[in-house]
């Protein structure tokens, strides 16, 4: 699978990376042997590229990988973490769940804002010692959304001294909106974004100031949420989108887009997991999966054909913007 190198070093990642939240009971649980199951599909698709966080199911999610990669090459593979929050344990047994905060675990912890630098070094510590890991690839801001000042102030400072120590490869921002990260990217030397559910098929905001701010710096984009929350892959009503039930207009609109791709003969969420590759700042779609089977059907809707007449229908149809960026016709010449 094609790989791309992030800012001036050496980390690379591959052009599908696996979204690892699912493993750590996004919403409901998965088995120990379905999780190492999925991620044993993604490495024998080729995907090399492996994002976490302790936010995943309050630490699940970076122990289930770390065992599913635990025996590989430590040289073959990318692994990215984040911080910004740390895991602190409750006080009292809790028999509670974790679902208001989306994972189907026990609360045995709670989550605490954190983007001091001691923060940092704390959430990568623990998070090294879940993966078993001895260094993660990518370390990344995850959501400083209500912190901007002290991410930027204290938190990209420590990021950027355990960079140059080499005790991380790569660091940056992952984010759900576009505009602090381009911040980020202005006012900073991070080497890569995370933006999610913010450049798909359905809705381009990063288009505006993100993706054309990372091209003009060197700087690469990884996309996540291409299928924003699910609404590309059925879009229905009832479908969720940004982890809700999706509002009318917006289903009206991927309803079009299901509509044009169908004309075409390709499913829409080919379409969608295509798209962002338009973009020469993009290196990377990530996206979860809690099945092995997820795996082994993304990454076969990601390699099929999709005609040039296609995105031409839905630019005319004003579903994409003049101007934006498509994929070329042929898989060949971006991925391999």
């Amino acid at each position: 699978m094609r790989t791309t190198t992030l800012g001036t070093g050496a980390v690379e990642v591959t052009q599908m990376a696996l979204g690892c939240a699912g493993i750590g009971n996004l919403f409901r649980p998965v088995t120990e042997e379905a999780a190492h199951a999925t991620v044993d599909a993604a490495w024998d698709a080729g995907i090399r590229t492996f994002d976490t966080a302790p936010h995943y199911g309050l630490g699940l999610s970076e122990r289930r990988l770390g065992t599913a990669l635990r025996g590989r090459p430590r040289d073959t593979y990318t692994v990215s973490t984040k911080v910004g929050r740390l895991l602190v344990p409750n006080k009292q047994d809790s028999h509670d769940d974790d679902l208001a905060n989306g994972f189907a675990v026990s609360a045995t912890h709670r989550r605490v804002w954190d983007f001091s630098a001691d923060g940092v070094l704390r959430s990568l510590a623990a998070s090294l010692d879940r993966l078993g890991l001895d260094r993660v690839d990518i370390a990344l801001l995850h959501d400083p959304d209500d912190h901007a000042e002290q991410a930027l102030r204290e938190a990209y400072p420590a990021l950027e001294r355990l960079r140059a120590e080499g005790v991380v490869g790569a660091i940056g921002v992952g984010m759900n909106q576009s505009a602090l990260p381009a911040r980020f990217l202005r006012e900073t030397d991070i080497d890569v974004v995370l933006l999610a559910g913010r450049y798909t098929l359905l809705e381009q905001d990063g288009l505006a100031e993100l993706l054309p701010e990372a091209a003009a710096r060197g700087r690469r984009v990884m996309i996540g949420g291409v299928f924003n929350s699910g609404l590309l892959t059925a879009p229905r009503p009832g479908a969720t989108y940004d982890y809700a039930p999706a509002p009318q207009p917006v289903l009206d609109r991927a309803l079009r887009l299901l509509e044009v791709t169908e004309r075409h003969g390709v499913p829409l969420r080919a379409a969608a997991l295509r798209f962002p590759f338009g973009h020469p700042a993009v290196a990377s779609v990530l996206t979860g999966a809690r099945t092995a089977e997820e795996v082994r059907d993304t990454v076969e809707q990601l390699r099929r054909p999709i005609p040039d007449a296609l995105w031409e229908e839905l630019h005319a149809e004003g579903l994409l913007a003049e101007g934006t960026p498509v994929p070329l016709s042929t898989p060949s010449k971006e991925l391999s």
